[in-house]
């Protein structure tokens, strides 16, 4: 028996995600396993579409619903043309960071990995933004594999000679100088 039957992936349609199920494909193809397919709909999600619907009339959170099982599908069948079976999970959180509902969800389908793909930001962008691999890899029940984006996904490496940006916090304030 392989060391990892059940591998939990987090999805969220970017190309790091696709990296990260590319992987969790090879790796349960090696080991006969299963994964689980885990897309969230959060507030940060919520507050895009909004802002992307803004103007229309309708249901966004149907309309993120719609997109989310729309995801799960892709992911499965993918993840079914290479010979592996997968489920998927919509979830929908209300004031439960991410890395929250990825640890529940694992204990819950009793998975054995998780694999997720991450953007590998440093610096301001991941000041910025955060890193949500991290805060998984914080919250996590089991082990994590973490996947990079191939490298002409990466974002180019400034120059040596290029300055480093200054960010401070003045009252509150973020200042990126």
């Amino acid at each position: 028996m392989t060391l990892y039957q059940r591998i939990l992936v987090p999805i969220d349609g970017s190309e790091t995600a696709q990296c990260g199920l590319q992987e969790a494909i090879r790796l349960a193809k090696a080991g006969d396993g299963q994964l689980c397919l885990f897309h969230v709909i959060d507030d940060l999600s919520f507050a895009l579409a909004m802002d992307a619907y803004a103007g229309q009339q309708g249901d966004w959170l149907a309309t993120m619903r719609e997109a989310g099982a729309r995801l799960l599908n892709e992911a499965k069948s993918t993840a079914a043309a290479a010979g592996v079976k997968a489920e998927g999970v919509l979830y929908e959180r209300v004031s439960t960071r991410l890395a929250d509902a990825v640890a529940a969800q694992a204990a819950k389908w009793k998975a054995d990995l998780i694999v997720l793909g991450t953007h590998g930001r440093r610096g301001v962008g991941r000041l910025l933004l955060g890193s949500g691999a991290e805060s998984v890899l914080r919250s996590a029940p089991i082990p994590v594999l973490v996947v990079r984006a191939k490298a002409s996904e990466q974002p180019e490496e400034a120059p040596a000679e290029a300055p480093r940006a200054h960010v401070s916090l003045v009252t509150g304030a973020l200042k990126i100088e």
